[in-house]
Protein backbone atom coordinates (compact mmCIF):
# COMPACT_ATOMS: atom_id res chain seq x y z
CA UNK A 1 0.00 0.00 0.00
CA UNK A 2 1.32 3.42 -0.96
CA UNK A 3 2.17 5.83 1.85
CA UNK A 4 3.69 9.28 1.69
CA UNK A 5 6.97 8.25 3.33
CA UNK A 6 7.57 5.85 0.42
CA UNK A 7 8.33 8.91 -1.71
CA UNK A 8 11.70 10.60 -1.80
CA UNK A 9 12.01 14.12 -0.44
CA UNK A 10 12.22 15.42 -3.99
CA UNK A 11 9.04 13.58 -4.95
CA UNK A 12 7.27 14.94 -1.88
CA UNK A 13 8.36 18.46 -2.80
CA UNK A 14 7.12 18.05 -6.36
CA UNK A 15 3.75 16.89 -5.04
CA UNK A 16 3.54 19.84 -2.68
CA UNK A 17 4.18 22.26 -5.51
CA UNK A 18 1.59 20.56 -7.73
CA UNK A 19 -0.99 20.67 -4.93
CA UNK A 20 -1.32 16.87 -4.67
CA UNK A 21 -0.91 17.07 -0.89
CA UNK A 22 -0.21 19.77 1.66
CA UNK A 23 2.53 20.33 4.17
CA UNK A 24 -0.08 19.68 6.86
CA UNK A 25 -0.74 16.21 5.42
CA UNK A 26 2.97 15.39 5.32
CA UNK A 27 3.45 16.61 8.88
CA UNK A 28 0.50 14.58 10.16
CA UNK A 29 1.76 11.49 8.37
CA UNK A 30 5.22 11.71 9.91
CA UNK A 31 3.94 12.67 13.38
CA UNK A 32 1.73 9.58 13.35
CA UNK A 33 4.68 7.37 12.40
CA UNK A 34 6.83 8.93 15.11
CA UNK A 35 4.15 8.34 17.74
CA UNK A 36 3.67 4.74 16.62
CA UNK A 37 7.28 3.66 16.10
CA UNK A 38 9.81 5.87 17.85
CA UNK A 39 9.50 4.34 21.31
CA UNK A 40 11.38 1.31 20.00
CA UNK A 41 13.87 3.23 17.88
CA UNK A 42 14.99 6.24 19.91
CA UNK A 43 15.29 8.64 17.01
CA UNK A 44 13.79 11.66 18.76
CA UNK A 45 14.85 13.49 21.91
CA UNK A 46 11.84 15.80 21.63
CA UNK A 47 8.76 15.90 19.38
CA UNK A 48 6.90 19.21 18.92
CA UNK A 49 3.52 18.47 17.28
CA UNK A 50 1.88 21.82 18.05
CA UNK A 51 4.79 23.85 16.70
CA UNK A 52 5.00 21.62 13.62
CA UNK A 53 1.30 22.03 12.83
CA UNK A 54 1.48 25.78 13.29
CA UNK A 55 4.51 25.97 11.03
CA UNK A 56 2.86 23.78 8.36
CA UNK A 57 -0.04 26.22 8.25
CA UNK A 58 2.32 29.20 8.04
CA UNK A 59 4.37 27.88 5.10
CA UNK A 60 1.30 28.07 2.88
CA UNK A 61 1.93 31.80 2.77
CA UNK A 62 5.56 31.35 1.71
CA UNK A 63 6.90 30.98 -1.81
CA UNK A 64 6.70 27.42 -3.19
CA UNK A 65 10.06 28.13 -4.85
CA UNK A 66 11.84 27.84 -1.48
CA UNK A 67 14.30 24.90 -1.52
CA UNK A 68 12.46 22.65 0.96
CA UNK A 69 9.06 24.38 1.01
CA UNK A 70 6.73 22.53 3.39
CA UNK A 71 8.98 19.49 3.91
CA UNK A 72 9.34 18.03 7.41
CA UNK A 73 12.75 17.68 9.07
CA UNK A 74 14.02 17.77 12.66
CA UNK A 75 16.83 19.66 14.38
CA UNK A 76 19.67 17.69 15.89
CA UNK A 77 19.63 18.13 19.67
CA UNK A 78 22.84 20.15 19.49
CA UNK A 79 21.03 22.91 17.58
CA UNK A 80 19.06 25.41 19.64
CA UNK A 81 15.49 26.23 18.61
CA UNK A 82 13.75 28.98 20.56
CA UNK A 83 11.16 27.62 22.98
CA UNK A 84 12.08 23.95 22.45
CA UNK A 85 14.00 21.88 24.98
CA UNK A 86 17.61 21.56 23.80
CA UNK A 87 19.45 19.11 26.04
CA UNK A 88 22.65 18.50 24.02
CA UNK A 89 22.24 14.85 25.00
CA UNK A 90 23.24 15.68 28.58
CA UNK A 91 21.74 15.44 32.05
CA UNK A 92 23.60 18.69 32.78
CA UNK A 93 21.25 20.46 30.36
CA UNK A 94 18.11 18.41 30.97
CA UNK A 95 15.90 21.47 31.59
CA UNK A 96 17.48 23.88 29.10
CA UNK A 97 15.04 25.77 26.86
CA UNK A 98 16.76 28.42 24.70
CA UNK A 99 15.19 31.78 23.95
CA UNK A 100 17.00 32.23 20.62
CA UNK A 101 17.42 29.78 17.75
CA UNK A 102 20.81 28.85 16.36
CA UNK A 103 21.59 30.04 12.87
CA UNK A 104 21.20 26.58 11.30
CA UNK A 105 17.62 26.28 12.57
CA UNK A 106 16.86 29.75 11.21
CA UNK A 107 18.47 28.89 7.86
CA UNK A 108 16.28 25.81 7.41
CA UNK A 109 13.20 27.80 8.42
CA UNK A 110 14.09 30.41 5.81
CA UNK A 111 14.38 27.61 3.26
CA UNK A 112 10.75 26.62 3.96
CA UNK A 113 11.25 23.55 6.17
CA UNK A 114 8.98 22.37 8.99
CA UNK A 115 10.73 21.10 12.13
CA UNK A 116 9.02 18.23 13.95
CA UNK A 117 11.33 18.34 16.96
CA UNK A 118 14.81 17.23 18.01
CA UNK A 119 16.73 14.13 16.98
CA UNK A 120 18.77 12.24 19.57
CA UNK A 121 22.47 12.88 19.97
CA UNK A 122 25.15 11.71 22.44
CA UNK A 123 26.36 14.05 25.15
CA UNK A 124 27.52 17.31 23.54
CA UNK A 125 28.06 15.39 20.29
CA UNK A 126 31.49 14.01 21.23
CA UNK A 127 31.00 10.22 20.90
CA UNK A 128 30.56 8.33 17.63
CA UNK A 129 27.60 6.42 19.06
CA UNK A 130 24.24 7.65 20.38
CA UNK A 131 23.48 6.11 23.77
CA UNK A 132 22.99 9.14 26.06
CA UNK A 133 21.90 8.69 29.66
CA UNK A 134 19.54 11.66 29.40
CA UNK A 135 17.40 10.28 26.60
CA UNK A 136 16.75 7.46 24.18
CA UNK A 137 19.34 5.10 22.72
CA UNK A 138 19.29 5.45 18.94
CA UNK A 139 18.79 1.88 17.74
CA UNK A 140 19.57 0.70 14.24
CA UNK A 141 16.31 0.01 12.38
CA UNK A 142 17.95 -2.98 10.66
CA UNK A 143 18.66 -4.64 14.04
CA UNK A 144 17.63 -2.92 17.24
CA UNK A 145 20.36 -4.62 19.23
CA UNK A 146 22.83 -2.67 17.09
CA UNK A 147 23.63 1.01 17.57
CA UNK A 148 23.07 3.68 14.95
CA UNK A 149 26.42 5.42 15.32
CA UNK A 150 26.78 9.07 16.12
CA UNK A 151 26.71 11.77 16.82
CA UNK A 152 23.84 12.31 14.34
CA UNK A 153 22.46 8.91 15.33
CA UNK A 154 18.89 10.00 15.96
CA UNK A 155 18.74 11.78 12.62
CA UNK A 156 19.95 8.65 10.84
CA UNK A 157 17.42 6.40 12.58
CA UNK A 158 14.58 8.79 11.74
CA UNK A 159 15.41 8.84 8.03
CA UNK A 160 16.18 5.13 7.72
CA UNK A 161 12.93 4.14 9.44
CA UNK A 162 10.78 6.57 7.45
CA UNK A 163 10.07 8.96 10.33
CA UNK A 164 11.49 11.87 8.29
CA UNK A 165 12.20 12.34 4.57
CA UNK A 166 15.70 13.67 5.37
CA UNK A 167 17.50 15.27 8.29
CA UNK A 168 20.32 17.72 8.99
CA UNK A 169 23.25 16.54 11.06
CA UNK A 170 26.59 17.95 12.11
CA UNK A 171 30.00 16.41 11.57
CA UNK A 172 33.14 17.24 13.57
CA UNK A 173 34.94 13.93 13.16
CA UNK A 174 32.53 11.79 11.16
CA UNK A 175 29.22 12.45 12.90
CA UNK A 176 27.15 12.53 9.69
CA UNK A 177 29.03 9.82 7.80
CA UNK A 178 29.28 7.27 10.62
CA UNK A 179 25.54 6.94 11.35
CA UNK A 180 24.70 7.17 7.64
CA UNK A 181 26.99 4.20 6.96
CA UNK A 182 25.56 2.23 9.89
CA UNK A 183 21.92 2.72 8.82
CA UNK A 184 22.13 2.49 5.03
CA UNK A 185 21.91 6.18 4.17
CA UNK A 186 23.69 8.79 2.11
CA UNK A 187 25.55 11.20 4.38
CA UNK A 188 27.51 14.21 3.19
CA UNK A 189 30.07 16.28 5.09
CA UNK A 190 30.56 19.53 3.12
CA UNK A 191 33.78 21.47 2.66
CA UNK A 192 34.84 23.73 5.49
CA UNK A 193 32.88 26.96 5.07
CA UNK A 194 30.31 25.55 2.64
CA UNK A 195 27.46 25.85 5.16
CA UNK A 196 27.74 29.36 6.64
CA UNK A 197 25.54 28.51 9.64
CA UNK A 198 28.10 25.94 10.81
CA UNK A 199 31.20 26.73 8.83
CA UNK A 200 33.85 25.24 11.12
CA UNK A 201 35.86 28.45 11.19
CA UNK A 202 34.90 29.29 14.77
CA UNK A 203 36.14 26.04 16.30
CA UNK A 204 39.49 24.49 17.18
CA UNK A 205 41.09 23.19 13.96
CA UNK A 206 37.94 24.08 12.00
CA UNK A 207 36.50 20.59 12.44
CA UNK A 208 32.66 20.77 12.53
CA UNK A 209 30.24 21.53 9.74
CA UNK A 210 26.59 20.73 9.08
CA UNK A 211 25.53 18.20 6.47
CA UNK A 212 22.53 16.19 5.25
CA UNK A 213 21.43 12.59 5.81
CA UNK A 214 19.04 11.14 3.25
CA UNK A 215 17.98 7.95 1.47
CA UNK A 216 19.06 9.17 -1.97
CA UNK A 217 21.85 11.29 -3.34
CA UNK A 218 19.38 13.77 -4.83
CA UNK A 219 17.61 14.16 -1.47
CA UNK A 220 20.95 14.85 0.24
CA UNK A 221 21.71 17.45 -2.43
CA UNK A 222 18.30 19.06 -1.96
CA UNK A 223 18.88 19.50 1.76
CA UNK A 224 22.44 20.69 1.21
CA UNK A 225 21.15 23.41 -1.10
CA UNK A 226 18.82 24.52 1.70
CA UNK A 227 21.57 24.40 4.33
CA UNK A 228 23.97 26.59 2.36
CA UNK A 229 21.73 29.55 3.08
CA UNK A 230 23.41 32.87 2.38
CA UNK A 231 26.32 31.77 0.18
CA UNK A 232 27.33 35.37 -0.38
CA UNK A 233 28.98 35.59 3.02
CA UNK A 234 32.70 36.29 2.82
CA UNK A 235 33.66 32.98 4.46
CA UNK A 236 31.47 30.75 2.25
CA UNK A 237 33.17 28.53 -0.34
CA UNK A 238 30.37 28.40 -2.89
CA UNK A 239 31.92 28.88 -6.33
CA UNK A 240 30.68 32.20 -7.77
CA UNK A 241 29.52 30.55 -11.02
CA UNK A 242 26.94 28.42 -9.18
CA UNK A 243 23.40 29.54 -8.42
CA UNK A 244 20.59 28.20 -6.26
CA UNK A 245 19.90 24.48 -6.61
CA UNK A 246 23.36 23.67 -7.97
CA UNK A 247 23.91 20.65 -5.75
CA UNK A 248 20.57 19.11 -6.67
CA UNK A 249 21.33 19.75 -10.32
CA UNK A 250 24.68 17.96 -10.02
CA UNK A 251 23.04 14.99 -8.32
CA UNK A 252 20.21 14.71 -10.85
CA UNK A 253 22.56 14.92 -13.83
CA UNK A 254 25.07 12.48 -12.35
CA UNK A 255 27.50 13.13 -15.18
CA UNK A 256 31.26 12.92 -15.62
CA UNK A 257 34.22 10.58 -15.57
CA UNK A 258 36.74 11.08 -12.83
CA UNK A 259 40.07 9.80 -11.50
CA UNK A 260 39.71 7.96 -8.19
CA UNK A 261 42.37 6.86 -5.75
CA UNK A 262 41.52 3.76 -3.70
CA UNK A 263 43.03 3.93 -0.22
CA UNK A 264 42.94 2.24 3.17
CA UNK A 265 45.05 4.97 4.71
CA UNK A 266 44.27 6.12 8.21
CA UNK A 267 46.54 8.41 10.23
CA UNK A 268 45.49 6.57 13.41
CA UNK A 269 47.48 3.47 12.39
CA UNK A 270 50.65 4.71 14.10
CA UNK A 271 49.01 4.55 17.55
CA UNK A 272 46.35 1.87 17.14
CA UNK A 273 46.13 -1.58 15.64
CA UNK A 274 43.52 -0.81 12.99
CA UNK A 275 41.84 -3.92 11.61
CA UNK A 276 39.53 -3.61 8.59
CA UNK A 277 36.71 -6.14 8.83
CA UNK A 278 35.99 -8.38 5.82
CA UNK A 279 32.61 -6.68 5.43
CA UNK A 280 34.29 -3.29 5.09
CA UNK A 281 36.68 -4.74 2.51
CA UNK A 282 33.73 -6.18 0.61
CA UNK A 283 32.02 -2.78 0.53
CA UNK A 284 35.20 -1.19 -0.78
CA UNK A 285 35.50 -3.88 -3.46
CA UNK A 286 31.88 -3.38 -4.56
CA UNK A 287 32.36 0.36 -4.94
CA UNK A 288 35.66 0.00 -6.77
CA UNK A 289 34.24 -2.58 -9.16
CA UNK A 290 31.19 -0.48 -9.99
CA UNK A 291 33.22 2.70 -10.46
CA UNK A 292 35.58 0.83 -12.77
CA UNK A 293 32.63 -0.52 -14.77
CA UNK A 294 31.32 3.04 -15.10
CA UNK A 295 34.56 4.05 -16.78
CA UNK A 296 36.27 6.00 -14.02
CA UNK A 297 40.03 5.76 -13.72
CA UNK A 298 41.01 3.93 -10.54
CA UNK A 299 44.45 3.63 -8.94
CA UNK A 300 45.82 2.63 -5.58
CA UNK A 301 46.69 5.74 -3.60
CA UNK A 302 49.11 5.82 -0.69
CA UNK A 303 49.82 8.51 1.89
CA UNK A 304 52.78 9.12 4.16
CA UNK A 305 52.59 7.81 7.72
CA UNK A 306 51.49 10.43 10.25
CA UNK A 307 52.74 9.37 13.69
CA UNK A 308 51.87 12.72 15.24
CA UNK A 309 48.23 12.70 14.15
CA UNK A 310 46.71 10.68 16.97
CA UNK A 311 48.16 12.71 19.86
CA UNK A 312 47.40 15.99 18.07
CA UNK A 313 43.78 15.14 17.25
CA UNK A 314 43.20 13.79 20.73
CA UNK A 315 44.55 17.01 22.28
CA UNK A 316 42.30 19.16 20.10
CA UNK A 317 39.28 16.95 20.87
CA UNK A 318 39.99 17.32 24.58
CA UNK A 319 40.63 21.04 24.15
CA UNK A 320 37.21 21.46 22.56
CA UNK A 321 35.59 19.65 25.47
CA UNK A 322 37.49 21.83 27.93
CA UNK A 323 35.68 24.87 26.60
CA UNK A 324 32.23 23.50 27.45
CA UNK A 325 30.51 25.80 29.99
CA UNK A 326 30.33 23.17 32.74
CA UNK A 327 30.88 23.96 36.41
CA UNK A 328 31.60 21.44 39.15
CA UNK A 329 27.92 20.67 39.66
CA UNK A 330 27.51 20.07 35.93
CA UNK A 331 30.56 17.81 35.83
CA UNK A 332 28.98 15.68 38.53
CA UNK A 333 26.04 15.04 36.19
CA UNK A 334 27.83 14.40 32.89
CA UNK A 335 28.84 10.95 31.65
CA UNK A 336 32.30 9.50 32.38
CA UNK A 337 33.58 10.02 28.83
CA UNK A 338 32.61 13.69 28.87
CA UNK A 339 34.11 14.21 32.31
CA UNK A 340 37.36 12.58 31.15
CA UNK A 341 37.49 14.75 28.03
CA UNK A 342 36.77 17.96 29.97
CA UNK A 343 39.13 17.31 32.85
CA UNK A 344 42.03 16.15 30.68
CA UNK A 345 41.43 19.06 28.32
CA UNK A 346 41.52 21.58 31.14
CA UNK A 347 44.84 20.17 32.32
CA UNK A 348 46.33 20.44 28.84
CA UNK A 349 49.09 23.09 28.67
CA UNK A 350 48.46 25.91 26.23
CA UNK A 351 51.73 25.15 24.46
CA UNK A 352 50.69 21.51 23.88
CA UNK A 353 47.38 22.63 22.39
CA UNK A 354 49.11 25.18 20.16
CA UNK A 355 51.57 22.55 18.93
CA UNK A 356 48.72 20.15 18.22
CA UNK A 357 46.84 22.76 16.21
CA UNK A 358 50.01 23.51 14.24
CA UNK A 359 50.50 19.81 13.51
CA UNK A 360 46.94 19.39 12.24
CA UNK A 361 47.33 22.46 10.03
CA UNK A 362 50.39 20.80 8.52
CA UNK A 363 48.52 17.51 8.12
CA UNK A 364 45.82 19.37 6.19
CA UNK A 365 48.37 20.65 3.69
CA UNK A 366 50.12 17.28 3.35
CA UNK A 367 46.91 15.30 2.90
CA UNK A 368 45.54 17.65 0.26
CA UNK A 369 48.85 17.67 -1.61
CA UNK A 370 49.08 13.87 -1.69
CA UNK A 371 45.47 13.50 -2.85
CA UNK A 372 45.77 16.23 -5.49
CA UNK A 373 46.39 13.93 -8.45
CA UNK A 374 42.89 12.40 -8.24
CA UNK A 375 39.39 13.86 -8.25
CA UNK A 376 38.25 11.73 -5.31
CA UNK A 377 39.65 9.26 -2.79
CA UNK A 378 37.69 6.07 -2.06
CA UNK A 379 38.02 4.57 1.43
CA UNK A 380 35.91 2.48 3.78
CA UNK A 381 33.68 4.61 5.98
CA UNK A 382 33.88 2.26 8.96
CA UNK A 383 36.56 -0.30 9.77
CA UNK A 384 34.08 -2.59 11.55
CA UNK A 385 30.46 -3.57 11.14
CA UNK A 386 27.93 -1.43 13.09
CA UNK A 387 28.59 -1.90 16.80
CA UNK A 388 26.14 -3.48 19.29
CA UNK A 389 24.38 -1.28 21.81
CA UNK A 390 26.50 -1.25 24.97
CA UNK A 391 29.74 -2.17 23.16
CA UNK A 392 31.58 0.99 24.24
CA UNK A 393 33.16 1.17 27.67
CA UNK A 394 30.88 3.33 29.79
CA UNK A 395 33.41 4.10 32.54
CA UNK A 396 36.95 4.20 31.14
CA UNK A 397 37.45 7.29 28.95
CA UNK A 398 40.77 6.07 27.57
CA UNK A 399 39.34 2.73 26.47
CA UNK A 400 36.19 4.38 25.10
CA UNK A 401 38.23 6.76 22.96
CA UNK A 402 40.29 3.87 21.60
CA UNK A 403 37.15 1.93 20.72
CA UNK A 404 35.84 4.88 18.75
CA UNK A 405 39.11 5.09 16.82
CA UNK A 406 39.05 1.36 16.01
CA UNK A 407 35.51 1.66 14.65
CA UNK A 408 35.90 4.97 12.79
CA UNK A 409 39.53 5.50 11.75
CA UNK A 410 38.78 6.95 8.29
CA UNK A 411 36.55 9.93 9.04
CA UNK A 412 38.27 12.50 11.28
CA UNK A 413 41.13 13.11 8.83
CA UNK A 414 38.62 14.59 6.37
CA UNK A 415 37.46 17.13 8.96
CA UNK A 416 41.06 18.10 9.69
CA UNK A 417 41.70 18.59 5.98
CA UNK A 418 38.47 20.61 5.55
CA UNK A 419 37.45 18.54 2.52
CA UNK A 420 34.02 17.30 1.45
CA UNK A 421 33.17 13.62 1.82
CA UNK A 422 30.14 11.49 1.07
CA UNK A 423 29.16 8.12 2.51
CA UNK A 424 27.27 5.78 0.19
CA UNK A 425 25.47 2.57 1.32
CA UNK A 426 26.90 0.24 -1.33
CA UNK A 427 26.82 -3.10 0.51
CA UNK A 428 24.82 -5.27 2.91
CA UNK A 429 26.44 -7.89 5.17
CA UNK A 430 25.31 -11.49 5.43
CA UNK A 431 23.50 -10.44 8.63
CA UNK A 432 21.59 -7.76 6.74
CA UNK A 433 23.47 -4.75 8.12
CA UNK A 434 24.40 -1.86 5.81
CA UNK A 435 28.06 -1.10 5.04
CA UNK A 436 29.10 2.14 3.40
CA UNK A 437 32.10 3.56 1.61
CA UNK A 438 33.48 7.08 1.71
CA UNK A 439 34.43 9.28 -1.21
CA UNK A 440 36.59 12.29 -0.30
CA UNK A 441 36.63 15.15 -2.78
CA UNK A 442 38.68 18.23 -3.48
CA UNK A 443 37.81 21.38 -1.57
CA UNK A 444 34.58 22.91 -2.85
CA UNK A 445 33.81 19.96 -5.15
CA UNK A 446 30.72 18.47 -3.57
CA UNK A 447 29.32 18.38 -7.10
CA UNK A 448 31.83 15.67 -8.08
CA UNK A 449 30.91 13.56 -5.06
CA UNK A 450 27.20 13.94 -5.78
CA UNK A 451 27.70 12.98 -9.42
CA UNK A 452 29.67 9.87 -8.43
CA UNK A 453 27.07 8.98 -5.83
CA UNK A 454 24.23 9.35 -8.32
CA UNK A 455 26.00 7.05 -10.77
CA UNK A 456 26.51 4.36 -8.12
CA UNK A 457 22.94 4.73 -6.92
CA UNK A 458 21.61 4.03 -10.41
CA UNK A 459 23.55 0.77 -10.50
CA UNK A 460 23.10 -0.45 -6.93
CA UNK A 461 19.56 0.86 -6.15
CA UNK A 462 20.16 1.16 -2.42
CA UNK A 463 17.11 3.42 -2.16
CA UNK A 464 15.01 0.26 -2.54
CA UNK A 465 16.41 -1.33 0.63
CA UNK A 466 14.47 -0.67 3.81
CA UNK A 467 14.37 -2.00 7.37
CA UNK A 468 11.25 -3.72 8.69
CA UNK A 469 10.09 -0.49 10.37
CA UNK A 470 9.59 1.00 6.92
CA UNK A 471 6.42 -1.05 6.42
CA UNK A 472 5.06 -0.77 9.96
Amino acid sequence: MFELHHLTANEQLDGLRRGEWTSHELVEHYLARIERLDAGLGAFAEVTPALARSRAAAVRELSPALPIWGLPFADKDLVARAGVATRYGSRARATHVPEVSDELAATLDAAGGVSLGKTATPEFGFPSYTEPLVGPIARNPYDRAIGAGGSSGGAAVAVAAGLLPFAPGSDGGGSVRIPAAATGLVGLKPSRGRVPALSGFGSLAGLPTAGPLARTVADAALLLDAMTGDSGRPWATTPPTWDGGAFLSAAVRGEGRFSIGVSRFTPWAAQHDIVIAPEAEEALAVAARELDTLGHGLEELTFDDEPGYGPAFRAVWQGGAAALPLDDADLARVEPLTRWLVETGRRLPARALAESLAFLAGFERRFIAQAARVDAVLTPTLALTPRPVGWYDADDGERNFEQQVLYTPFTSMVNVAGLPAITLPVHVTAEGLPMGVQLVGRAGREDVLLALGAQLERRLHWQRRHPAAWSE
